[in-house]
């Protein structure tokens, strides 16, 4: 909060106060008769010495009126700053997430579900300017959330992403192309879909390299990330007769050719996250290579404050000429 003048060239006239006060203590001591007593000193210590000092109180109100009526008239007032970001080349994002069983596997931090969907979160938590959509794909493909800004729904929606939803599998042109027809038709400058599995195309109706021209078509870039150790990881394989899921150690399978080809296509990146600490790192690169333009406007919010000293000035000289007629008449 800071305080201003609109008209501060008023505020010279408070230089004139000093000479006001100086022309009434002079003219005032013209006008009062000299006595001389020679015991002046117990006249002045006597009870009614409070009228000597009595005599100045209405100049002082009506200088401190002036001073005040001075001030009024330069026009004080607080400001505000305050600052407005707005985005001015939008981007559209989808993200599309494998939600094979084979994401549950340990390899990543509790498994690669939870650990994708951690850092997907910070993703959508970090870009409050763009619109964000959610696509999960497995045997099948399902769009989990449109593109929308209501970031709060969508990480709502991404907190309730689980194995099972949909039929098993890896069908990863399906995945894509679902994504392609989610952000195909946005009007944004920018359209861009992250696409993560761990395994290999082995389903589905659609080609994911069709589902790569149909990105390019549309301009959309696909950057693909492929998410496991390299060799082996403890992965899911069967349940046991309690209905809980069992693991074993079985080799990592990931179709990096595909995904690098797909990105190469589109004008994306492939990138391989083999631990938690890589994905959230693929994750921050994409974040520095999509970044948003962003224009800060700022504005300024007033509160006048003249009103204040126009009433206490007001206050002042009505107070004078009330005390001059009354309390002060006798001796003023």
């Amino acid at each position: 909060m800071e305080y201003e003048f609109q008209n501060p060239e008023f505020l010279w006239f408070l230089l004139v106060l000093p000479l006001l006060g100086f022309w009434q203590w002079y003219n005032r001591k013209k006008q009062t008769p000299e006595i001389l007593y020679p015991l002046a000193r117990e006249l002045g210590a006597g009870s009614g010495n409070w009228v000597a000092y009595a005599r100045w109180v209405l100049p002082a109100f009506r200088l401190l009126a002036i001073g005040l009526a001075i001030i009024a008239l330069s026009r004080p007032r607080s400001s505000e700053e305050n600052t407005k970001t707005r985005s001015t080349e939008g981007i559209d994002i989808v993200m599309a997430l494998d939600v094979s069983a084979s994401m549950l596997a340990r390899d990543l931090k509790p498994n690669r579900m939870e650990a994708t969907k951690n850092v997907a979160a910070d993703f959508i938590e970090g870009r409050p300017n763009d619109r964000i959509g959610l696509v999960i794909y497995s045997g099948e493909s399902y769009t989990q959330a449109p593109l929308t800004s209501d970031h709060k729904v969508l990480l709502n929606t991404l907190k309730d992403v689980k194995y099972g939803l949909i039929q098993d599998g890896t069908a990863i042109g399906m995945g894509l192309s679902t994504a392609v027809s989610r952000v195909k038709d946005s009007k944004a400058k920018s359209k861009v879909i992250i696409l993560l599995t761990d395994g290999e195309n082995n389903t589905g109706q659609i080609d994911p390299l069709t589902a790569a021209q149909l990105a390019q078509k549309f301009n959309i870039r696909v950057y693909t990330i492929g998410v496991g150790t390299k060799g082996n990881a403890p992965t899911p394989y069967a349940y046991d007769i309690r209905g809980k899921l069992m693991f074993r150690n079985m080799p990592v399978s990931i179709d990096e050719d595909l995904l690098k080809k797909i990105a190469s296509e589109t004008g994306g990146k492939y990138f391989r996250a083999t631990d938690n600490n890589k994905l959230q790192a693929i994750y921050e690169e994409i974040d520095q290579l999509e970044k948003t333009k962003l224009q800060e406007l700022k504005y300024y919010s007033y509160d006048e404050k003249f009103e204040l000293f126009a009433l206490l000035a007001f206050v002042l000289f009505a107070l004078e000429i009330l005390l001059k007629q009354t309390l002060f008449r006798s001796f003023i």
